[in-house]
């Protein structure tokens, strides 16, 4: 007897079929808002290189944050921009540094109603825009940094954040930090390691909107974008040290790692769409030449297919609603 004809296009005749047997579905919950708050602000500021995005004051920091949870977004991840910057970043570690106040701003504001984040790295704080310390000879000092970072993550955990985000990439950073934490009393904060960072083109606005002073570059730290196999072997080593979740940045250039990433551990994984990302979608649509909607939530969609569970986007609030409102 011969097998009936084959049409899979029976599955794609109308949206309610294509929504029934869709095999990757976002959730509001899964994304994660990157929110920029500026030391001495009355007003928020648009940062050019990133339309729709803002350097937040404290108080349209609060309200940002008010707004996230109402789309239904799962997490707010927070960096600070400093009024004065030193060679030590000493700004991360002050309890009323911008990046800490922050903290317990929106801690305050929102409670438990959504994940409160915060980026541990020193580049924002630094006049010479590096994340770690450096040598005399102007390398970056591991070590020395690593110390920086315990300290940087007793005060964002004694702010109130929920989870830290080591950045740096220093060799070490997750086991230093998780420590620090453990012996500061703070069990309970989790970590999510930036494992996987690459030495990347994309993140050209994202340095706009911290307004950083780095010259030169970050090869010494990032990881080279040829790179796989090294990539799951930093991986491998975050998770022995303690990381509760792992990270790939960017995320469109480096779907086959985030998929190489699922497949090779099992606590959450996370993948940030970086500032370059979302900078050329909003460009190309500006201009018409994309549907900015459709681009939007198809990016998104890709990087969850490729096995994120967890999406830092700066269309999370949009996206969030535009979901609630589809589904």
């Amino acid at each position: 007897m011969p097998y009936p004809e084959i049409r899979p296009r029976r599955l794609r005749r109308n949206a309610a079929v294509r929504r029934l047997v869709s095999e990757t579905r976002l959730d509001p919950a899964e994304l994660v808002v990157p929110m920029f708050v500026k030391e001495g602000l009355t007003e928020p500021r648009a940062i050019a290189s990133l339309p729709g995005v803002l350097q937040h004051s404290r108080d349209s920091l609060r309200k940002a944050a008010v707004e996230a949870v109402q789309a239904g977004v799962g997490g707010i991840m927070l960096f600070g921009v400093p009024a004065t910057r030193d060679e030590t970043g000493s700004g991360g570690v002050d309890p009323a540094g911008v990046l800490n106040t922050a903290i317990r701003d929106v801690v305050a504001e929102v409670g438990d109603s959504t994940v409160v984040m915060s980026d541990l790295c020193l580049d924002e704080f630094t006049s010479h825009g590096h994340c770690g310390l450096l040598t005399p000879d102007g390398g970056v000092d591991n070590d020395a940094t690593l110390a920086a970072y315990a300290d940087m993550a007793v005060a964002q955990a004694a702010a109130g954040v929920h989870v830290v985000g080591p950045s740096g990439m220093m060799d070490g950073q997750v086991g230093v930090v998780r420590k620090a934490l453990d012996a500061a009393g703070h069990r309970d904060v989790s970590v999510l390691a930036y494992a996987v960072k690459y030495a990347s083109a994309f993140y050209g606005p994202f340095r706009d909107a911290v307004e950083s002073a780095l010259e030169g570059d970050r090869r010494t730290y990032q990881q080279d974008p040829a790179n796989l196999r090294e990539s799951l072997r930093e991986v491998e080593l975050d998770v022995a040290e303690g990381a509760d979740m792992v990270m790939v940045k960017p995320a469109l250039p480096y779907l086959d790692v985030v998929s190489a990433v699922r497949a090779a551990v099992n606590v959450p994984v996370a993948a940030y769409q970086v500032s370059g990302e979302y900078a050329m979608v909003e460009a190309a649509a500006a201009n018409g030449w994309i549907d900015r909607e459709r681009v939007m939530l198809e990016t998104l969609t890709s990087i969850g297919r490729a096995g994120a569970q967890i999406i830092l986007t700066y269309w999370a609030v949009e996206a969030a609603q535009l979901l609630r409102e589809r589904y």
